[in-house]
């Protein structure tokens, strides 16, 4: 995964996983899905208890520039019911199957943290990173593995898309958005004036991703990145946000304290992950430091930094609510078959509301994440750069619509099938699994309805004549079933 693609998954977005998919390995880290928590109160670093079965903790054995027993002493015990992670690891193998998740290897690999740790010197060293900083920091880190059940949760049940479009742009977020809009006018202003993004999309992320800084994650970003660079099934990967983390603080941008967060080490109130940091965080205010956290100005700035790097289009918006005819073909809803808003225009796609399109030369693609019973959009490249901040489409839609509500727009024209019933995540399973036996399907189930299994569930649903919109139902989970 890229670390833009990865860097934050907000306190909803992961929530609700069967309609958008946790956020999926893209190019760079060889891995599965990663889900991302950002609850609970701040709180230090705490040492976890003992895995089952025991851990018996060893010393690096290469020569390094300083004692280890003084970098890796244990930290102390919090009080009964504090936070910052204290619930054990379970002792379980992890859902994922993953060798590296494992009981046993997750043992292991909390046996050697300290080793592990240790080896990382000499890269932090070619970073730039002091051996005083690399000593600071690193003293007493100790592995949560808590972190491990994270990882690997599936939660059994999830909501539908509207029920979380319905929590996220609700009333009162929309009310807290537009005062920290008033309030923030003049660094909205000269942020929009530098950046050419939407103003209203910053503040809709903001709002989205820690509801103005009231939420947010209560693990430490270090000590997080470094169970992951040490233990578990991505380990390459979280060695560069670890790594990225000393660099952070080595260069004074931030403090320990600030670097709170998901268990994955996505932090701040626009959550960015230590690698996302360095790519985009910028010094708006010329204070000498880039801080996402406390500073509004560089927060806002930092945000639309991200988005402009990742293609945004000034004076765009990021898509339009759509009719979609009956008898429609779904297969060209894909992120793939992009066409000139005109081109749609010939295929009888219309404007929600009868309002026409500001550009017919704007290209989009179709998305209907509720088939043919529910609204479709033509989303332009501006909502490809919100899905590379986030690549859930469900997130992306939300952000789009927040700000839409935010600018004084209206909710969406046309309703949404709120009686259609969530598939279980056994059923969602057993719906892959059929799709294989049936030749539609060639991935390896998982439970998570993505883009290949909306795919394969339209080519099933034409070959049975039925709407090949891609909506898995209940009723077309019976239809595999052939009852």
């Amino acid at each position: 995964m890229t670390a833009s693609a990865l860097k934050r998954i907000g306190v909803a977005a992961l929530a609700f996983a069967t309609l958008v998919g946790p956020a999926q390995a893209q190019t760079s880290n060889g891995g599965g899905p990663v889900m991302l928590d950002t609850t609970g109160s701040v709180a230090r670093p705490v040492r976890p208890a003992a895995p089952a079965g025991g851990v018996q903790r060893t010393t690096a054995q290469a020569t390094l520039p300083f004692s280890l027993p003084s970098i890796f002493a244990p930290q102390s015990q919090p009080a009964p019911g504090g936070s910052g992670g204290t619930k054990e690891w379970s002792g379980e193998d992890g859902a994922s199957g993953h060798p590296q998740m494992t009981a046993q290897a997750i043992r292991d690999a909390a046996a050697n943290f300290d080793n592990c740790i240790a080896s990382l010197w000499p890269e932090a060293a070619r970073r730039g990173i002091s051996l005083e900083s690399y000593r600071r920091f690193t003293d007493g880190l100790t592995p949560d593995l808590r972190i491990m059940d994270l990882m690997d949760s599936q939660p059994e049940f999830t909501k539908a898309l509207w029920d979380y479009l319905d929590v996220l742009v609700s009333d009162a977020r929309m009310q807290r958005g537009r005062e920290v809009l008033a309030q923030y006018k003049t660094t909205f202003d000269a942020v929009e004036k530098a950046y050419g993004v939407d103003r209203y999309v910053i503040a809709s992320i903001w709002g989205v991703e820690s509801n103005y800084s009231t939420q947010g994650g209560d693990r430490s970003v270090l000590r997080s990145t470094a169970t992951l660079s040490c233990i578990g099934r991505r380990q390459a990967y979280f060695r560069n946000e670890f790594l990225s983390a000393l660099e952070i603080l080595h260069h004074g941008d931030l403090r320990p304290e600030q670097m709170k967060g998901s268990w994955a080490g996505a932090f701040g109130p626009t959550q960015f992950m230590p690698t996302a940091f360095k790519r985009y965080a910028v010094d708006f205010d010329g204070d000498g430091r880039k801080d996402v956290v406390d500073n509004v100005a560089d927060l806002i700035a930092s945000t639309a930094n991200n988005l402009k790097k990742d293609g945004w289009q000034s004076g765009q918006t990021w898509g339009y609510e759509v009719e979609v005819p009956r008898g429609f073909n779904y297969m060209l809803a894909d992120r793939a078959k992009q066409m000139t808003v005109a081109q749609w225009e010939q295929l009888g796609i219309r404007r929600a509301g009868g309002k026409p399109f500001p550009r017919t030369s704007d290209k989009a693609f179709l998305l209907a994440p509720a088939g043919s019973e529910g609204p479709g959009f033509l989303m332009l490249q501006n909502f490809r750069s919100i899905l590379r901040y986030n690549p859930a489409e469900a997130y992306a839609l939300a952000i789009g619509h927040f700000a839409d509500r935010l600018r004084g727009g209206g909710p969406f024209v046309q309703a949404w099938p709120r009686q259609e019933r969530v598939l279980s995540r056994a059923e969602r399973l057993e719906l892959q699994q059929l799709l294989v036996q049936r030749g539609f399907y060639r991935g390896e189930p998982d439970g998570q309805l993505g883009g290949e299994t909306r795919k394969a569930l339209r080519e099933f649903q034409a070959s049975i004549g039925a709407a090949a919109d891609g909506f898995a139902t209940a009723e077309m989970l019976e239809r595999l079933r052939g009852r």
